[in-house]
């Protein structure tokens, strides 16, 4: 056992002649939260509230006096904010969060110039090339900082710049091929974020990150394959079907390795959304809905009660 939790402590009090106090000193150690911990955490809390209300702010502010103000203030007061903070977070010797945090608010102003830009001298350029050229400049950024924040926000734009692109450019693609292309990309930086936790410990991958990366790739495999499914059969889709049938398999280990109940569980329950997927194009009868009903409620049922069996055999 690599740490104990507050349950440990209960069930080892009922069974052994602990003092109140040993207990009382060792819940103080491993498991209440200490004043450094707690100051840590508001400060971040209140500097990353500050730089969103302030990014918020000048938003609305454009948004609410744009028509009296002079396009030369208008882009005027963005690059000035975008330089100040750039400039503090290169000359000035803060804490290195609170650094990217302000690179994080940079690069989010780098977006509202952009927009702000393109509504002053009607471009004309379609929505793409508006979220392709945030992605390209802040990408040096992105790499310096190696930030999970950061990190999140860039892969996101990576993401709307390839859907927007497929709507107004690639008409020419299908559905299945697109959701097979954002699967592939989630996956690979889902990849590189677990491949860099587990060789280069100074990456610092926080876990809520891989997972939100995990949760989108699965859902965009989920869709595509739904898709497949009430399309015409096309080679994309078998290539989508192998490949998500052999990462499951990799995410099924991975989550058991781990003991993970997130990789489990997003994988199991993207099974049942496939399988009820292909009965629904089987049949629209109402007795096939009723079969449908009976089966998401007993797979969702098995899924939960195998992983809390799981959880319990984890913890022991």
């Amino acid at each position: 056992m690599t740490k104990i939790d507050r349950e440990d402590i209960h069930i080892i009090n009922r069974h052994s002649n602990w003092s109140e106090k040993s207990i009382d000193n060792l819940l103080k150690k491993e498991i209440y939260t200490t004043a450094t911990s707690w100051g840590k955490f508001l400060r971040l809390f209140f500097i990353t509230l500050g730089i969103g209300f302030t990014t918020t702010g000048v938003l609305f502010f454009f948004a609410y006096n744009w028509a009296d103000l002079h396009k030369f203030i208008k882009i005027g007061i963005i690059e000035t904010l975008i330089v100040s903070l750039i400039a503090v977070v290169l000359f000035s010797k803060i804490n290195i969060d609170i650094k990217n945090i302000l690179l994080t608010g940079a690069s989010i102003l780098v977006g509202v110039l952009f927009a702000v830009f393109g509504q002053i001298y009607q471009t004309g350029a379609n929505a793409y090339d508006f979220f392709l050229g945030w992605t390209l400049f802040i990408t040096l950024w992105v790499l310096i900082s190696n930030y999970a924040p950061l990190w999140l926000v860039f892969i996101i734009l990576i993401n709307t710049t390839l859907i927007l692109y497929t709507q107004q450019v690639a008409h020419n693609w299908s559905e299945i091929f697109v959701f097979t292309l954002l699967f592939s990309i989630n996956i690979v930086f889902l990849i590189a974020a677990l491949a860099g936790k587990r060789f280069i410990p100074k990456l610092n991958t926080p876990t809520w990150f891989s997972n939100i990366i995990a949760l989108t790739a699965v859902s965009f495999s989920t869709i595509g394959i739904c898709f497949g499914i009430f399309d015409k059969l096309e080679t994309t889709f078998m290539v989508l079907l192998i490949a998500t049938i052999l990462l499951y398999l990799l995410g099924i280990k991975y989550g058991l390795k781990v003991k993970s109940s997130f990789y489990l569980s997003i994988i199991f329950f993207s099974v049942i959304i496939t399988i009820t997927a292909f009965f629904i194009k089987l049949s629209h009868d109402a007795g096939m809905f009723l079969f449908i009903s009976l089966f998401v409620i007993a797979s969702v049922t098995y899924v939960i009660k195998t992983l809390i069996n799981l959880q319990k055999k984890w913890k022991n």
